[in-house]
């Protein structure tokens, strides 16, 4: 039966609505949350099998992190749709079937995307984990050597600080992001400044040309995974320096 938001007051109709779509969003992105760790997790076990030359447990592994990327793929999907409803959702006198608004979201995200689970960073990261137990700085099967598309130590943050803060994003407390030119600020001062920057406000970061509208700077679902993995790398690289210069102390 369908969901109906009839002759209520707007703004209680849209609060209520922009609740529940935050709420539910909250959960899904949890999940998402869990299914990047468990990724994590299978790619420590498949780099032991591949030690081990257990050749056809990494391909079962395979499998399982394919069909596990999918459902990733799905919960994204569910949230962008839940977002665009949140953003975008206006209440009348008619009844408005949110099952059907949802989908045909959820559709039009799909049907927009150029990326399915074998392309997609994470099981390149995986596949790339595996590869390199054998093959470190070879390129992997169907890769130019000169064609790096994404490697496990590269993610998918294009600034590193707050244009308008200054802070790190990886310590921002609300960060969001804009979806058309990709670049990460904290919510309420980039808020502040879209308001204050009206009816043409520019993206802050030096050299963007975009525009930026309320509707498309949000905490999209992969946001804070790739915060995550951009604070991992940071801390990875900052050991490595740390052995380095040990080593270079061993040699005076």
């Amino acid at each position: 039966m369908a969901s109906a938001a009839t002759s209520r007051p707007s703004n209680s109709a849209g609060s209520r609505i922009a609740t529940a779509a935050s709420t539910i969003s909250s959960d899904n992105e949890t999940l998402m949350a869990d299914i990047r760790k468990s990724l994590n997790i299978f790619k420590s076990v498949g780099i032991d099998l591949e030690k081990q030359g257990e050749t056809d447990k990494v391909k079962k592994l395979d499998e399982v992190v394919l069909e596990l990327l999918g459902k990733f793929d799905e919960c994204a999907l569910f949230s962008g749709a839940l977002q665009s409803i949140n953003n975008n959702y206006q209440s009348s006198d008619q009844p408005t079937d949110f099952r059907k608004v949802l989908e045909d979201g959820v559709a039009k995200l799909k049907a927009s995307s150029q990326s399915g689970p074998e392309s997609d960073r994470l099981y390149r990261q995986f596949k790339e984990a595996i590869w390199n137990v054998h093959h470190a700085g070879e390129p992997m099967p169907g890769d130019e050597q000169e064609d790096l598309v994404m490697t496990s130590t590269q993610v998918n943050v294009l600034n590193i600080n707050c244009p308008l803060t200054g802070k790190p994003v990886v310590d921002l407390v609300n960060p969001v992001r804009c979806m058309e030119c990709k670049h990460i600020y904290e919510r309420d001062p980039i808020m502040h400044y879209i308001r204050r920057q009206k009816p043409q406000p520019r993206c802050p970061v030096a050299g963007c040309p975009k525009i930026l509208q309320v509707g498309k700077v949000f905490c999209d679902p992969l946001l804070r995974g790739d915060l995550e993995e951009l604070c991992l790398a940071e801390t990875a690289a900052n050991r490595h320096h740390v052995v380095e210069d040990f080593t270079e102390l061993d040699d005076y």
